[in-house]
């Protein structure tokens, strides 16, 4: 098609006949929500669709996540922390009283339990009476990002992948307006992915799904062409805004070549590339957090500026996620920026303003070609699935974050208020009364406690053992599992019963941490004197500096610690590092085993003064206690640093210590302090 073409088609889509300017329906306004448990998430909904949203995107705290029942050692410290906790059918119907699911489109950030929270939703219709093939939505179920950045994967990658697969299956026919998984680049470039990895790692993840469900042979060209029309994505939108916007555009037509050459997709309508998108919370600062505002709104322009690349739903951060879970007011405040964006702004009444730009088509090009290459690596590989086994993509990304860090560190890239004038008026958005974050109620607890003890008391225990007896055939015999797993959500079976039957068939998956090999890229008179410190160190003890790096819990967001971990490494440390879903015993025996000067532990789900005191407890119970200090770091408020210091931690970093360099030297002085005290 010619650019006069193009532009014909876009101007009879923009004017009507009688040439009145029509506006283009606005995207899908969402907000990120889920805490404490059902019932004040219900709560939080239903306010939020009083006040314009017109979609639900639900987070789910870390155990419903990893496949645990709230009750589970490694559950209770995270109960309704980070998302909403979900332990079985009767949770979901507090979660949704009054909201009618069959009118809503509902996003659920949920991956290794994908499963089965969309056979929850489908039990809840058909205990409603709703007909389920009205349901419209995604499960964000992208297992490969969990592997790569996100950490809340449960099963090895060929059985997660078939789990993918088979939700399609299901799908297609069943309820053909459900997305059965999209795509998430956003962590990715959260975990520190260029654009062009974005790009490439996304479609080759998308490839990987497709091929599969191609080699599986359940479905004709037509119902195959619809599942390709039913691939979704979840992008991020960083700061670097007209880099971000012509992103979109290379997204778009890379899918567009892909699915027409790639698998022979005749109908345009399921070759459109369909996108969310959340905007960036990696350069979200705790100092200064004001700035955030503006951050959040450039950020948003570059996902929705381009007509031809705009996405189809899009929910915000708050401006205070840097410091905590956002409160009611700032998800009001996030919302109200879409509003005013589609609403009072003249953005939907114009073709798209970026055609014909040379600086644009251009940029697109070349990320489309740097994406191609990277694509054509991968599959070289043998696909996705190989390239994360391999552990390739992880290090690709954590070798990425360790640069953006360097870079951040030695000021070629600048953060306003972070490593450049960061002298600042102390923000009044953070002097109420709650110091401008949410917190938590410690007993809400008790009722999701509650719940689940009600519920497993009240259940048809020999449905229940049924139920999960069948399921676990279906996944021995290579049977489609979404009957038996619906079957589960309608006999109550909880969340922690479902994921430990396919635990037992599946078996559990460690990835590789990534962390080998990688290096910073700071060469200073600093780094230069800390491995000094370090020789001397050697010398006088006989090893380096040694420190274990713990991601305790089920908090999976692990690139804080691979940073410090490659950090420490390029100063001189000797650096044990695990990866993830540590428990407190399994750190302090390690620390204890290999003979650790110090453990720092990297904690962003808000349980650390939880697990402060459980690590602590297994240090004494191992007599360590007095000499191995734990160093903790993680999105901690002010008011919890000081009870962590009076618990016994012996420092506290928080994002606003982003000079790795000072980190390192400050870890050193307190491994020296304690060496010259033992003596």
């Amino acid at each position: 098609m010619s650019q006069k073409d193009t532009h014909t088609k876009l101007d009879h889509q923009l004017y009507d006949e009688n040439h009145q300017a029509t506006k283009d329906h606005p995207w899908i306004f969402r907000t990120y929500g889920g805490h404490t448990n059902a019932q004040a998430t219900n709560e939080l909904f239903r306010s939020g669709l009083e006040k314009g949203q017109t979609g639900l995107s639900i987070a789910f705290d870390l155990p419903t996540q990893c496949g645990y029942s709230s009750e589970h050692s490694l559950a209770k410290p995270e109960i309704g922390k980070v998302g909403v906790p979900i332990n079985s059918l009767d949770d979901f119907h507090v979660l949704f009283e009054q909201i009618p699911i069959e009118k809503m489109n509902t996003s659920m950030t949920i991956n290794g339990t994908s499963m089965w929270l969309l056979a929850l939703y489908i039990a809840l219709g058909r205990e409603r009476g709703v007909d389920i093939s009205l349901l419209q939505g995604t499960t964000q179920n992208d297992i490969v990002k969990e592997y790569l950045a996100r950490g809340t994967y449960i099963f090895p990658p060929e059985h997660s992948l078939r789990i993918i697969a088979e939700m399609y299956e299901y799908c297609l026919e069943n309820i053909p307006k459900w997305n059965a998984s999209n795509i998430c680049s956003y962590h990715l470039q959260e975990a520190g992915a260029t654009p062009a990895q974005e790009l490439a790692f996304a479609l080759a993840n998308a490839i990987g799904i497709l091929d599969l469900i191609k080699e599986r042979g359940l479905f004709d060209q037509e119902q195959f062409e619809r599942v390709v029309g039913r691939i979704s994505f979840f992008v991020n939108a960083g700061i670097r805004f007209i880099e971000e916007t012509c992103k979109m555009r290379a997204f778009n037509e890379l899918w567009e070549e892909i699915t027409r050459e790639r698998y022979g997709v005749q109908n345009p309508k399921f070759r459109r590339f369909r996108y969310g998108v959340q905007v960036n919370s990696l350069g979200l600062t705790e100092s200064q957090p004001e700035n955030n505002a503006w951050r959040i709104l450039i950020e948003a322009l570059g996902v929705t500026l381009s007509r031809n690349a705009r996405c189809r739903a899009l929910q915000l951060p708050a401006w205070n996620e840097a410091l905590s879970l956002p409160r009611p007011w700032d998800q009001q405040w996030s919302l109200r920026l879409q509003q005013i964006l589609a609403y009072e702004t003249d953005l939907l009444e114009y073709p798209d303003i970026f055609e014909g730009s040379k600086v644009i088509s251009s940029k697109v090009e070349e990320l489309k070609t740097q994406a191609k290459a990277e694509i054509d690596k991968i599959l070289e590989m043998g696909g996705v699935r190989s390239a994360v086994e391999s552990g390739y993509m992880k290090s690709a990304l954590v070798k990425s974050m360790s640069e953006r860090m360097s870079r951040i560190n030695d000021g070629e890239q600048i953060v306003v208020g972070l490593n450049k004038w960061t002298e600042a008026i102390p923000s009044p958005l953070l002097q109420g009364e709650d110091g401008g974050i949410f917190k938590v109620d410690a007993k809400s607890a008790a009722w999701t406690l509650e719940q689940l003890e009600a519920t497993k008391q009240k259940r048809d225990s020999d449905r229940a053992e049924k139920a999960l007896a069948e399921l676990k055939k279906a996944a021995q015999e290579g049977k489609n599992m979404m009957e038996a797993s619906i079957e589960c959500a309608l006999a109550r079976v909880t969340t922690g019963e479902w994921a430990d039957a396919l635990r037992e068939i599946f078996g559990e998956y460690r990835p590789v941490t990534g962390i080998e090999g990688q290096k910073l890229q700071l060469e200073n008179e600093r780094v230069s004197a800390l491995r000094q410190r370090n020789d001397e160190f050697e010398k006088k003890h006989g090893h380096r500096a040694r420190i274990v790096v713990g991601k305790p819990g089920l908090d999976g967001h692990s690139n804080g610690a691979e940073v410090i971990a490659v950090s420490a490494r390029h100063t001189g440390f000797d650096v044990i590092y695990s990866g993830i879903r540590l428990t407190p015993e399994e750190i302090v025996q390690s620390a204890v085993e290999e003979s650790a000067d110090i453990i720092g532990v990297s904690i962003l789900s808000g349980s650390h003064l939880e697990l402060a005191d459980q690590i602590i407890a297994q240090l004494k119970s191992a007599g360590a206690f007095e000499h191995i200090p734990v160093v903790f770091g993680g999105i901690i408020p002010k008011e919890d640093e000081k009870v962590l210091l009076e618990k016994g931690i012996q420092k506290v970093f928080t994002p606003a210590d982003f000079e790795l360099i000072d980190i390192m030297e400050q870890i050193m002085n307190i491994v020296e302090s304690g060496k010259k005290i033992a003596a």
